[in-house]
């Protein structure tokens, strides 16, 4: 598989957003004419039409493109999962923390994902069996991704959560830290965080959908962390189900101490 093909169309799809992004607009809600969904579709576009061409015979699924029946779609085994614009609010907000997912799925496992940051140029890329890495677009070097042990439960924790949508359950879940250091973050770049080790652990207490978390779950494990199930304290899966919704689920660098 050429991923950086991949790359490419996500930093086009990546410039198209920006262009809707930076220019006056004040009609936020979403809906067929607005700005929002202007780029979303935009964004869409371009990845589809790249996928298409590197890889004719994989299926897609995307946010913008989600009503595929689930009789078809229990039978996919290698597909392309892709959130062209995760992170609404902060695209409504204009702080910057939105992101271009891409990720490549395979046996319900995230194999490969870019999650590109258009208003930085930051590109994470990666997935368990080719490592992953960070860079900038317009620099050739890039930063390898490795996550650091896992610390025990009673030290300092650093812990990231959304910045659009807190919930009870991740304030209970973080009282169980001792003096943790709460940091706040739009869209995937949460996971990223941990990946790229200024967050240790990254639990999501509230509803997700499938798009919004593979790309950035497969850098992640190619950074050596992992994300759990966390009712069933197994390995997040993808395409397991009819609902394209995740379960409750937390990010780490590492998972024995959690528990």
């Amino acid at each position: 598989m050429n991923y950086r093909q991949v790359i490419s169309a996500a930093v086009e799809a990546g410039e198209s957003i920006l262009k809707i992004y930076n220019q006056d607009f004040t009609y936020y809600e979403k809906s067929d004419s607005s700005p929002l969904t202007e780029a979303d579709q935009a964004a869409h576009n371009i990845i589809v039409s790249s996928l298409t061409k590197i890889a004719p015979n994989t299926p897609i699924l995307s946010e913008e493109d989600a009503a595929i029946d689930w009789n078809e779609r229990r039978h996919w085994n290698d597909y392309w999962l892709i959130d062209p614009l995760d992170g609404t609010k902060e695209f409504i907000n204009k702080n910057g923390e939105f992101t271009v997912n891409i990720a490549h799925i395979r046996n319900g496992e995230p194999v490969w994902g870019v999650v590109y940051v258009p208003t930085t140029g930051i590109i994470y890329t990666g997935g368990p069996e080719l490592g992953s890495a960070v860079k900038i677009n317009a620099d050739k070097s890039k930063l390898t991704l490795k996550v650091t042990p896992v610390k025990a439960i009673n030290t300092n924790w650093t812990i990231v959560g959304s910045r659009s949508h807190q919930s009870k359950e991740f304030n209970a879940f973080t009282g169980k830290f001792s003096s943790p250091h709460i940091k706040t973050i739009g869209s995937s770049l949460k996971i990223c965080m941990v990946a790229e080790g200024t967050a240790d652990i990254y639990p999501r207490l509230g509803l997700t959908s499938e798009w919004d978390t593979a790309a950035a779950h497969a850098v992640l494990l190619g950074a050596g962390g992992i994300i759990i199930d966390a009712e069933h304290k197994s390995p997040l899966k993808y395409n397991q189900k009819e609902s394209t919704l995740n379960p409750f689920f937390i990010a780490a660098n590492g998972i024995s101490a959690i528990w």
